[in-house]
């Protein structure tokens, strides 16, 4: 099963990178601030209601920058990121993480010369940086890591393939080549959105079917 049902999901998902907040901030050659607050503004909400936020600030400060996001009036930051949810929470730890930037002028430049397992600690050590806001962040720079999401870790256990991140994660690296580590993941996130959902999963579609120990024919 290494590899099956990976080429399975593979073949069936044709990607739509433009629902992603990630990668759309870093194709449009956001820096790595704009980057980091844009996942941080994904946490436990949609990409759709992260771009809402997102893009509210554009409108407001023009480049996000941590200089612009340290002298907005928390109010006022608070009620821009208002469609990401939990606003008030948000805006200080978009704060905390304005002052981290300024103080250590983290670059991708810096990110890439560090290795992987170095720039990951540097980016845990950040204001409200968990795991998979730093594995998306060094993923999308071109750093092997592989996040893992609620969507992600669904299909995992119902594939069996895993509970922890770290089991997950590790699954997947050790199946896949490092420059796809960042397409399958969106791609998972998108087939746990559109197939393998939470409730009613959509067995009868899945290019996985029976093979799948979960499958509910």
């Amino acid at each position: 099963m290494s590899h099956e049902f990976i080429d399975l999901v593979d073949g069936a998902v044709w990607l739509r990178l433009d629902e992603f907040i990630a990668p759309v901030v870093q194709r449009s050659g956001g820096s790595l601030f704009e980057l980091v607050v844009a996942v941080v503004l994904s946490q436990n909400t949609s990409d759709k209601n992260a771009f809402k936020a997102f893009e509210n600030l554009k409108r407001r400060l023009g480049v996000i920058t941590p200089e612009a996001i340290r002298v907005l009036p928390e109010q006022v930051l608070a009620e821009l990121i208002r469609p990401a949810g939990m606003h008030k929470q948000r805006s200080r730890r978009l704060k905390a993480l304005a002052e981290a930037f300024m103080a250590s002028e983290i670059t991708p430049a810096k990110l890439i010369s560090m290795g992987a397992a170095e720039a990951r600690r540097l980016l845990l050590g950040l204001p409200g940086v968990g795991k998979k806001t730093a594995d998306v962040v060094l993923v999308n720079v071109g750093l092997p890591a592989f996040p893992v999401d609620t969507h992600i870790t669904r299909i995992a256990r119902r594939w069996g393939i895993g509970r922890t991140y770290d089991e997950i994660s590790r699954w997947f690296m050790d199946r896949l080549p490092p420059e796809r580590y960042l397409e399958f993941h969106l791609k998972l996130i998108q087939f746990g959105r559109d197939v393998c959902t939470a409730r009613k999963p959509r067995c009868a579609m899945c290019p996985v079917g029976p093979r799948c120990p979960s499958y509910k024919g």
